[in-house]
């Protein structure tokens, strides 16, 4: 067996991340690499310009009733209680 250089890099995950990333794994020796090469990754995106181009074209996606109702229920949000605040 012959050993090749690989480059690598060093990245931070959320506990979370980690433990999906983990428990995508086929087997226990399965790296977090092959992992993430063997996942499916959408291949068409959406950039703000093509966003634009489409809202010129087909115009709004909602209605302004719709928009409004929106703006009044952003409006009216507040964050949730603090469940870990003092009661």
């Amino acid at each position: 067996m012959h050993n090749t250089c690989m480059a690598t890099k060093t990245i931070s995950l959320h506990l979370d991340a980690y433990e999906k990333l983990r428990a995508a794994r086929r087997r226990p020796s399965e790296s977090f690499s092959q992992v993430i090469l063997r996942a499916r990754w959408p291949e068409e995106s959406i950039t703000a310009a093509e966003l634009a181009r489409r809202y010129r074209e087909r115009g709004g996606f909602l209605a302004a009733e719709d928009l409004d109702r929106i703006d009044e229920l952003k409006g009216a949000d507040v964050p949730p209680a603090d469940k870990w605040g003092p009661s």
